[in-house]
């Protein structure tokens, strides 16, 4: 049995990242909307032992959206009602950092940790889509490299912010009429290049200590700043030999900032399919896949180039050279993007049409994906997975059928450790620096 834990999450994606899947006839088409239908998806991860469910969010849309995106519960509100129908299951949200506020964020997580009896997640985005912007009474949307400058002292703040109230500062002894232990209050009084927060935040220290920090992303920005500050990264390599590079580089940085490797868990986010035969594999995800147009294609394939216009270049000639377009928005994935088309020679055509609808890395039979994983897991490419169905109906059957693979190789558990999310990540409890040492 090897020494460390393959970990697992899963994203809640509702009426899916596909631009057409809401079609398929398996799909509920008002997922992302229904809380039955996030109820259901929570405690079928719960039922796995995974270690958190995941609710990505963003900041702006238009009529070119994927539906999913059209459509959906803000994450704190719906991760708190989730709390209440859930016992062990992480509870992560996404919240950016370039247009939200520090002590509103801190305040909400650490509520969101204490409803849930410290289980709340916070996945740290930087938001790379421009037209946020507009909905924020900006003039324009902060650059990249600005917005990890801005995103690396806002994390200070919450941190700082997190750590106002020492572990046992709320005496509420009665008898003496004493509430709280004023010794143990610690103000920030924060004034920074984009910040200044004076503190202490209203409500005391978490069930966790603090709750649990993501940063999601592949950039040398996004590598830093999770090297800081982070307990885990949602990040997505294409193949073994790319995410094995990525793990080195990250644990590399992890060194350089005083942290162990084991301080900070990262996951690849995969689709997956599981059927009973390469035949049963292959038809479920043509099904899937024949749903999407070309035009839905090239709509989800401009997202990622916050919202490009592709219908204005020929769909069988050669993908367009592009430029700086897209740097400023998901530069990883539009990088990933355009090499792939330039090394691959594809048509715009190939290249919308395998952006929206990519056929799942890991697919098979349950003991083929779970060989997969095991693959990925034991040459150090990962610490674990946020396992996204390749169909409407694979995360089921992914629970039903690959968990109790990875469960008898024991890779993954057949029990929660406690109650916590940092108890499952196995992380250590963080020490308030505001603390006598």
């Amino acid at each position: 049995m090897t020494t460390r834990e393959l970990r697992l999450g899963t994203i809640l994606h509702g009426a899916s990242g596909n631009m057409s899947a809401w079609r398929h006839p398996a799909a509920q088409a008002d997922a992302s909307i229904s809380f039955d239908y996030a109820k259901r998806i929570a405690r079928k991860a719960e039922e796995g032992k995974l270690d958190f469910l995941f609710v990505a969010d963003g900041l702006y849309i238009n009529e070119k959206s994927i539906p999913h995106f059209l459509n959906r519960f803000e994450p704190l509100t719906l991760l708190s009602a989730l709390a209440g129908v859930t016992e062990h299951l992480g509870l992560v949200g996404t919240v950016s950092t370039s247009y939200s506020e520090p002590f509103i964020t801190a305040r909400q997580f650490a509520s969101l940790d204490h409803l849930s009896g410290g289980r709340a997640g916070w996945n740290v985005v930087t938001s790379p889509l421009e037209g946020s912007a507009k909905n924020f009474s900006r003039k324009q949307h902060p650059e990249h490299a600005l917005r990890y400058r801005i995103a690396d002292e806002y994390l200070t703040v919450v941190k700082g912010l997190w750590d106002s109230w020492e572990e046992d500062a709320f005496v509420r002894d009665k008898a003496s009429g004493k509430f709280f232990d004023a010794s143990k209050l610690h103000a920030i009084d924060h004034h920074g290049d984009f910040f200044q927060v004076a503190g202490p935040l209203n409500i005391q220290r978490t069930p966790q200590g603090r709750p649990i920090v993501f940063q999601a992303g592949a950039s040398e920005d996004g590598k830093k700043l999770a090297a800081r500050h982070a307990d885990a990264i949602f990040t997505h390599q294409p193949t073994r030999e790319e995410a094995q590079a990525f793990y080195r580089d990250v644990k590399r940085q992890l060194a350089e900032n005083g942290r162990q490797p084991e301080d900070l868990h990262i996951f690849q986010g995969v689709s997956v399919i599981v059927g009973d035969s390469a035949e049963d594999v292959e038809q479920q995800y043509q099904t899937t896949a024949a749903l999407v147009s070309i035009q839905d294609a090239l709509n989800y394939l401009g997202r990622f180039f916050d919202h490009h216009d592709f219908s204005q270049y020929p769909l069988d000639a050669p993908f367009p050279e592009l430029g700086d377009i897209g740097q400023n928005s998901f530069r990883s994935t539009t990088d990933e993007i355009k090499r792939k088309a330039r090394e691959h020679g594809h048509t715009l055509r190939q290249a919308a049409l395998e952006a929206a609808t990519p056929r799942p890395l890991f697919h098979g039979t349950p003991e083929e994906v779970a060989d997969g994983l095991q693959q990925w897991f034991e040459t150090f490419a990962t610490d674990g997975f946020i396992i996204q169905g390749g169909t409407p109906d694979t995360f089921e059957r992914f629970v039903d059928r690959v968990v109790p693979v990875l469960q008898a190789r024991g890779l993954t558990r057949r029990d929660y450790p406690g109650t916590t999310l940092r108890a499952s990540f196995g992380l250590k409890e963080p020490v308030n620096q505001f603390s006598p040492q």
